[in-house]
């Protein structure tokens, strides 16, 4: 089949730190140059360009375009995938707004006043990616990756924590127990999930049912997110002790908190950001207990938390994205 008249619009939430909006240029030059497909990254919001920006840049780039296939490149569905993404791109909501269900938002509203899109050929929005069995290629080399940062032997017991947002719909809860259960029946070591937030069991509940269960020196926590934002970058390290908050809002890490960067992008990037992709968080807590509100429940754990970067613009995604596509066109 010729893709020649098709393009992807990439969708993506948007975040206020830049570096996110980087992450997803690496991930779109990626896509191009391992896809057959012109691309472009749209933001919901906060980022430009916008959805209807993006499309008008696909447009111009071709002429003779008749097919963009709008591709979430979420994790999980949700509100956004669900119901604002369609709205912004002037398609049918896929269930009713339980923020608004009489559809009428206030004032200020990002879905209020919205840019139309202009395309006269066929918009076609796909689902986000879902629990593809893929992800667990991904998973399994963040752990490889973190193991090699640890500053504990081979014989250090490890234990692995999969983080989520989580959502007040179901979507999220579903999407991580079904990875999960794939996860868990491939995994060599004694692993759970936990949320960020909205959702039970929150990350030191999680935390503290792993070791309470199993004699755990190190654990790796894997953030299941698609690029680094303030969740994965002050959010969870600061639930998980790699960082405190001073109550101003600025954020300390801890001493004996470590960085070892290897990066695996082809080409570099200033992110102007002490995160760079590709390296773990190694802290090791020595021989104190750390209570770290999150809710009601305390973190407590004596040992080494390892924290990989999440997903980014990793080759396997990108497999995972056209696979994508080109089963949206047959």
């Amino acid at each position: 089949m010729s893709y020649e008249d098709t393009a992807v619009l990439l969708l993506s939430h948007g975040s206020t730190l830049p570096y996110a909006e980087e992450v997803f240029k690496d991930i779109c030059a990626k896509f191009k140059a391992k896809t057959e497909f012109d691309a472009e990254v749209g933001y919901m919001k906060v980022a430009k360009p916008n959805l209807p920006q993006a499309i008008e840049i696909l447009k111009e780039r071709n002429p003779n375009l008749k097919r963009i296939v709008a591709t979430p490149v979420f994790l999980a569905a949700g509100i956004h995938t669900n119901i604002d993404i369609p709205i912004i791109l002037g398609l049918e909501p896929k269930e009713t707004d339980p923020r608004q269900p009489d559809g009428n938002y206030p004032e200020g509203h990002y879905l209020v006043g919205l840019e139309e899109v202009d395309f006269d050929g066929d918009l076609i929005l796909i689902d986000p990616i879902g629990p593809n069995p893929r992800l667990l290629e991904i998973i399994n080399k963040k752990i490889s990756g973190a193991l090699e940062d640890s500053k504990l032997d081979d014989d250090a017991k490890t234990g692995v924590l999969l983080v989520v947002h989580g959502s007040r719909l179901n979507y999220s809860k579903e999407f991580i127990t079904d990875l999960f259960g794939q996860f868990e029946a491939q995994c060599d070591y004694p692993c759970d999930f936990g949320f960020m937030e909205l959702v039970e069991p929150n990350i030191p509940t999680s935390i503290n049912k792993l070791v309470s269960e199993n004699e755990v020196d190190r654990l790796v926590v894997v953030p299941i997110f698609i690029a680094p934002g303030a969740h994965t970058t002050r959010d969870i390290p600061t639930i998980l002790g790699l960082i405190e908050d001073d109550g101003t809002g600025h954020h300390h890490h801890h001493h004996g908190h470590s960085h070892s960067h290897s990066h695996d992008h082809e080409h570099d990037h200033d992110h102007g950001h002490s995160h760079e992709h590709g390296h773990s968080h190694s802290h090791d807590h020595g021989h104190h207990h750390h209570h770290h509100d999150h809710g009601d429940v305390k973190m407590e754990f004596e040992g080494e938390i390892l924290y990989p970067d999440p997903i980014c613009d990793d080759d396997i995604l990108i497999e995972i994205l056209e696979t994508m596509v080109k089963e949206a066109l047959e």
